[in-house]
């Protein structure tokens, strides 16, 4: 089955989860040939290991915390913070505690 990804011109309810972050699973709100956004949901203690960012991409903490490692550095990501990361930075994510992001990520052309 396909996953719905948000219509042009729709709109999509980001708030913070709050109790429903517990029960909720990362989604792809869309993708097209230019741009890819997605709401990742890690619990505490997951790690995303270490891979390159495909694109320019940003990464928004909606809630909770989380660390990104860049390079030999870690970078705590806090609800309201926003990190830029250019496209092929080396780069990890690890939940302190369970959070919601909202990733954006610029697709280079083919």
């Amino acid at each position: 089955m396909a996953i719905e990804h948000l219509a042009p011109g729709a709109s999509a309810d980001l708030r913070p989860l709050g109790p429903r972050l517990k029960d909720t699973v990362s989604t792809a709100l869309f993708k097209s040939p230019e741009l890819e956004v997605m709401r990742l949901v890690l619990r505490a203690g997951q790690t995303i290991p270490q891979h390159a960012a495909p694109g320019e991409m940003t990464i928004l903490c909606l809630e909770g915390e989380l660390e990104v490692r860049l390079r030999d550095a870690v970078h705590p990501l806090q609800a309201g913070h926003l990190m830029r990361l250019l496209r092929g930075a080396t780069y990890e994510l690890h939940a302190v505690e369970d959070c919601s992001l909202l990733v954006t990520i610029a697709m280079p052309p083919d």
